[in-house]
């Protein structure tokens, strides 16, 4: 049923492996640059929350690919940003799968942002207060008082974005990445008789995926859910 497979330049594990890099490095990525960006939210100092907002605001709004496609002809191919040694000979494709990644911390991390700080908005002012009563610093009290029950709070929303991040990996192949849904593509053009067996082979290994992962995560949010 699935003899296209055998076909050597059908690199399947190869692709999804670097879809799961992708979505490894950039939710890290996105959780610690979404974490400054929230505290640059409900920062006291109006300068940090005026990026913050508009920062948020702004690539929030904007489409993925169209973030994409900035990092690849914006930033690589007019102003010569280069992620990777330009003498390998796998330059290219480690500069698109790096300027990848960066597309998608600077989309991703707004989500984590709104979480953390709908999260942020949960743990008691009078906590906050009564830190600098003690002479903490916005930052001490950010990282000892607020972020760590915040946190707690938001283990589910968080759990959404880094499920919603894995499947927004295929947006990657626009700009050449060799990932899953670049090779689902060059499939379905040379499988133009296959194209239900393409799509449904993707589909349940997509599938398998995400549903471990939604169920880790939904173990880890219910270990970490804040009792109240």
């Amino acid at each position: 049923m699935f003899e296209f497979l055998d076909n050597p330049d059908y690199d399947l594990v190869g692709a999804f492996w670097t879809t799961i890099q992708l979505t490894f490095w950039s939710a890290i990525g996105s959780l610690i640059w979404g974490t400054l960006l929230a505290a640059m939210r409900v920062s006291p100092v109006p300068l940090m929350r005026a990026f913050g907002t508009v920062y948020v605001n702004t690539f929030r709004n904007t489409p993925l690919t169209v973030i994409i496609l900035f990092t690849s002809l914006g930033l690589s191919s007019t102003l010569g940003l280069q992620l990777a040694n330009s003498e390998s000979s796998t330059s290219l494709t480690d500069n698109a799968f790096r300027l990848a990644i960066l597309g998608f911390i600077a989309y991703t991390s707004t989500f984590v942002c709104e979480s953390l700080r709908s999260g942020i908005n949960t743990v008691p002012v009078g906590q906050a207060e009564a830190a600098r009563a003690l002479g903490l610093s916005f930052g001490q009290v950010m990282r000892l008082i607020v972020l760590p029950q915040a946190f707690r709070s938001v283990v589910n929303p968080l759990a959404n974005v880094l499920i919603a991040l894995l499947k927004n990996t295929t947006v990657a192949a626009v700009i050449g990445v060799a990932e899953a849904a670049l090779l689902m593509s060059t499939m379905i053009e040379n499988e133009s008789d296959q194209l239900f067996l393409v799509f449904a082979l993707f589909a349940v290994i997509f599938a398998a995926l995400v549903l471990p992962l939604g169920l880790l995560l939904g173990w880890l949010a219910k270990k970490a859910e804040v009792k109240r």
